[in-house]
C-alpha cells in the first residue's frame, strides 16, 4: 500500500531536521515495510519543495550505477538525487569537521548541460546537450542510520533515495573538457587519502559508459515530471567504492590529463 501524504511529509521532514541537527533517523524501510520505489521518490521531491523556499537546485547525481553495488542491494536499477547550491564547494576547500554526519567521497565525471534533456534520449543527444564535462568528488552522507541496531537490518534502496540518493556535496575540478575530447569509458582517477592510493577506476565502471547513466536520469526524471535543465550540473556515477572521510582527512583524485579534484 503507497505511503499517505501524510507519512510522505512527516518522512521529509524528519530528513531534513536530521541534516540540520546532525542526527540520523531510523531506517525509513523498517519504519514502513510495504514502502516502494515511487514512496522513495516522493519522500525526496517533498524535501525539494522545502529546499527550494531558500536554495537553487543546480542539477542532479546518480548513484548505485555499478554492477557489484546493485547486487549487494539487490536492485537492477541506479537512483538519483538532488544537487543544491549550498553543497558545491571548490577543488581545495577546507569543510568544517561538523559540517557532515559520517563523509564519504566518490570520484565522478561530472557533465554540464547547455541545453536540457527530457525523457527518452539517445547517447548522441547526451553529447550534444553537454557544455563540458569535468573531473568531480562527491560528497556523500547518510541523514538515515546505515544499519538498525536492534534488529540488524541495513539500509536497502527506499532509503538510500529517501536521502537524497545519500548526496550531500560536489567538489567540481577547474579543468573543463568537451564531451568529445576523451573516451570518457577510459577516463580514470587514482583516488589518494592523506597522500595513500585507496582506490582506482575508470569511466566505464559506470554502465560501461558515463554517459549512459544521464540517458537514464532523462528517462526516470521524465517518469516524474521532470527534466534536466540547460546549465545544471550531473554527477554521472561514481567509478570507485565510497572512501570514508573522517575529521581530517584530505583527499585528491588524480584525473591524469582530465585534471584533479581534491
Amino acid at each position: 500500500m503507497p505511503l499517505t501524504d501524510t507519512q510522505i511529509t512527516e518522512a521529509a521532514e524528519a530528513l531534513l531536521n536530521a541534516e540540520t541537527q546532525r542526527q540520523q533517523i531510523g531506517l525509513l524501510s523498517l519504519k514502513y515495510p510495504d514502502m516502494t520505489l515511487d514512496d522513495a521518490y516522493a519522500i525526496q521531491v517533498a524535501q525539494m519543495t522545502r529546499q527550494q523556499r531558500s536554495h537553487e537546485v543546480i542539477g542532479w547525481k546518480i548513484g548505485l550505477t555499478s554492477k557489484v553495488m546493485q547486487d549487494a542491494l539487490g536492485i537492477t536499477t541506479p537512483d538519483s538525487g538532488v544537487l543544491y547550491d549550498f553543497m558545491r564547494y571548490e577543488s581545495g576547500a577546507v569543510i568544517a569537521k561538523d559540517r557532515f554526519i559520517q563523509p564519504r567521497i566518490e570520484a565522478e565525471i561530472a557533465f554540464v548541460l547547455k541545453a536540457p534533456l527530457e525523457g527518452e534520449v539517445t547517447r548522441e543527444q547526451v553529447i550534444a546537450a553537454t557544455d563540458h564535462v569535468t573531473p568531480s568528488l562527491e560528497i556523500l552522507d547518510t541523514r538515515i542510520v546505515r544499519k538498525d541496531e536492534a534488529s540488524g537490518k541495513t539500509r536497502v534502496i527506499f532509503d538510500t533515495i529517501s536521502d537524497n540518493a545519500a548526496n550531500a556535496g560536489i567538489v567540481m575540478g577547474k579543468e573543463q573538457h568537451a564531451p568529445q575530447d576523451f573516451d570518457l569509458r577510459w577516463v580514470g582517477a587514482v583516488v589518494k587519502k592523506n597522500g595513500d592510493v585507496v582506490a582506482t577506476g575508470l569511466g566505464a565502471g559506470v554502465l560501461d559508459d558515463p554517459v549512459t547513466g544521464l540517458v537514464w536520469l532523462a528517462r526516470r526524471m521524465a517518469k516524474y515530471g521532470q527534466r534536466i535543465e540547460a546549465g545544471q550540473v550531473v554527477l554521472s556515477g561514481s567509478f570507485i567504492g565510497p572512501v570514508e572521510c573522517p575529521a581530517g582527512t584530505e583527499i585528491e583524485a588524480d584525473f591524469g590529463p582530465s585534471g584533479t579534484s581534491r
